[in-house]
């Protein structure tokens, strides 16, 4: 991503370890992350040789873009002089990403005063015994869906509730998608039986 800095947003970020920026609209500082929860924990910071330029090297929490993607810059200049359909994968990880991210405000939120009934996110964050339930009754009607052979777009409906109770879930473990999708590409870089054989036994 890219973002406006000062002297007070670069002290800042070296002292906290988290990116942060200088709002010019707002005339304030701000942190990737502070309302998403996706911050960018710096592990270093360069300066170009005119020291007119600063780049932030660290490890995002999750998707950096505020549209879910893991990159703002995800639009060839290719796609704009011949406009094409966004990719079917680079919209399902923009679909999970920003899933994830409202998931993940839900959660920050819960700290904060509570008026009237909660949503259904909050109730799932907050009650892990419905939680679980819930996982394992779309899962269940997702497999019903095979067994009784009924239409795809019953299964299509099944699985977006499989993965979003599953995203719940994750969000109460704090673990993020991006680790999750880290672990299947690893898995599928190489055969099952290898992957298997590469599990600690107990």
């Amino acid at each position: 991503m890219q973002g406006f800095v000062n002297r007070d947003a670069l002290a800042a970020t070296i002292s906290s370890r988290k990116a942060t920026f200088y709002s010019r609209s707002r005339s304030s500082l701000w942190t990737k992350g502070e309302t998403s929860s996706n911050f960018i924990n710096i592990s270093d910071v360069f300066l170009d040789c005119d020291r007119d330029s600063i780049i932030y090297l660290g490890k995002p929490d999750g998707p950096t873009c505020h549209t879910g993607s893991e990159t703002c810059y995800f639009s060839s200049i290719e796609d704009i002089l011949e406009p094409s359909q966004v990719t079917r994968d680079e919209l399902a990880l923009s679909t999970l990403y920003s899933l994830e991210s409202t998931i993940s405000r839900r959660k920050a939120e819960l700290a904060e005063s509570q008026d009237g009934k909660p949503s259904w996110t909050k109730r799932l964050l907050l009650d892990n015994k419905l939680l679980c339930s819930k996982v394992r009754e779309e899962a269940d009607e997702l497999c019903q869906t095979l067994e009784e052979n009924e239409d795809k777009a019953r299964t299509a409906s099944e699985m977006a509730d499989v993965l979003y109770h599953s995203m719940v879930l994750l969000a109460v473990r704090d673990v993020k998608m991006e680790e999750v999708l880290e672990i299947l590409r690893h898995r599928f870089s190489r055969s099952g039986i290898e992957e298997k054989k590469s599990r600690t036994k107990v």
